[in-house]
C-alpha cells in the first residue's frame, strides 16, 4: 500500500510533465490517474499529442526540463527518441507518452486504460 506522501509526489510530478507539455503547444493532454486500477504499471499516465517529429522532440525535452527545474529528477527510462512517433519517458510512477498525433489514434492508449479517472488539462 502506497504512503500518501508517494500519491501526493507522483500527483505533483504527473502536473509538471503536463506542464512540460503545455509549453511546447502539445495538443488533447489527458493524465490517467490509475492509482485504483489493478494491474497498472505506473500511478499516472500522462498523454499528449504532437503534430509532427520536430513537434514530438520539443514536448519530449519541454517535459524533461520542466521536471529537473521543479524536482531535479531525470526519467528512469527513456524510448522513442529515434523514430518521434512516440516517447516514452518512465519517471516510475508517472509515465509521459508523447505521441505523433496519428499513432497515438492508432494505439488508443486512453482505450486500453478505459478504468482509469481522466483529467483533461485545458490548453
Amino acid at each position: 500500500m502506497k504512503r500518501k506522501k508517494d500519491e501526493m509526489k507522483a500527483a505533483t510530478l504527473s502536473r509538471l510533465v503536463a506542464q512540460g507539455m503545455q509549453e511546447k503547444k502539445g495538443e488533447d493532454i489527458l493524465i490517467l490517474d490509475l492509482q485504483h486500477v489493478k494491474q497498472a504499471v505506473a500511478d499516472f499516465f500522462v498523454i499528449c499529442s504532437g503534430n509532427s517529429n520536430t513537434q514530438v522532440d520539443a514536448l519530449m525535452d519541454a517535459v524533461e526540463e520542466t521536471v529537473y527545474k521543479y524536482v531535479q529528477e531525470n526519467p528512469w527510462h527513456k524510448e522513442g527518441n529515434e523514430n518521434k512517433e512516440w516517447i516514452l519517458l518512465d519517471y516510475v510512477d508517472v509515465v509521459a507518452h508523447i505521441f505523433r498525433k496519428d499513432r497515438r489514434e492508432f494505439y488508443a492508449l486512453e482505450e486500453l486504460w478505459s478504468d482509469a479517472v481522466v483529467t483533461k488539462v485545458e490548453d
